[in-house]
């Protein structure tokens, strides 16, 4: 998710520094954000000499300290309040005070989050939507002590990066994971119980809602293993009989079929490119 985010603030003009405590990763991200931006190229959809320039924006690093300068610093990291905490308290000592800080959560409370920030104030939910750099819809969500300045400041980012921001409130799931981890879930239900295959029900979906992506699909873009944590943030909070993890997917989970990243999920994949490239 965070190479998608990066691709679309790089291609809006804005100078991205995405950062992971991995060289390969980095490298990675590069390689994908090149070969999705070429592959827009072939289909007209961006201008040859736009590549370049958007590359130029583009830079990683392993070092938090390279954030220092950053006015606006997204977290995309997996579902973990305590991560989340460790990583922007860090940030905290490094970034100066007019920095925003926003969370890609999908499902923790972003005043939960924003406590362990050092700056509740400027601090601001920013859901992308999967894959974020095909995907207009941005969930943008303040948290209790979120000033109205910071949020406001946020939202016009979000235009700028040519997104769709909606308002929402500090609720689990927002808008859309509110409806899509327990749908997603009843998609996995019909391959256990043996209903139909997974190429057949996103066909089914696909065809008969117009869906660009059917769910499973789209399950094997997010992962079993960050699904896993979905459902538990959700049904931990909602109780909701749907949004509890399906068993299907602790077994996938356990022979390593976490979807496109380990080369198979729900559907095998040839090559690790990122969805779109």
């Amino acid at each position: 998710m965070g190479a998608g985010i990066a691709i679309v603030a790089a291609r809006a003009g804005f100078r991205t520094r995405v950062f992971d405590v991995r060289d390969d990763a980095l490298a990675r991200a590069r390689e994908q954000t090149e070969g999705f931006l070429r592959k827009s190229v072939e289909r007209g959809k961006l201008a040859a000499d736009a590549l370049p320039q958007i590359m130029a924006q583009w830079s990683g690093t392993t070092q938090l300290a390279d954030l220092a300068d950053c006015d606006l610093v997204i977290e995309a990291v997996f579902e973990s309040l305590d991560v989340k905490h460790e990583l922007f308290s860090q940030l905290n000592t490094i970034c100066p005070e007019h920095t925003i800080f926003a969370s890609n959560t999908s499902t923790i409370s972003i005043t939960e989050i924003a406590g362990g920030s050092g700056r509740a104030d400027r601090f601001v939910g920013m859901h992308f939507c999967l894959p974020a750099q095909l995907m207009k819809l941005v969930e943008m969500s303040p948290g209790l002590n979120t000033s109205e300045s910071t949020f406001q400041q946020a939202w016009a980012v979000c235009e700028a990066l040519g997104q769709k921001p909606v308002k929402t409130q500090d609720s689990p799931g927002f808008i859309l994971n509110y409806f899509l981890i327990p749908f997603n879930n009843d998609a996995i239900r019909l391959v256990e119980q043996g209903v139909a295959e997974a190429a057949d029900i996103d066909l089914a979906i696909k065809t008969a809602m117009g869906y660009p992506m059917g769910p499973l699909e789209l399950l094997d873009l997010v992962g079993m293993d960050t699904q896993k944590l979905l459902c538990e943030a959700m049904h931990g909070v909602t109780h909701e009989p749907r949004a509890a993890c399906p068993p299907l997917v602790r077994r996938m989970i356990a022979a390593g079929h976490l979807g496109k990243k380990t080369g198979r999920g729900f559907h095998v994949y040839a090559d690790r490119k990122i969805f779109g490239a």
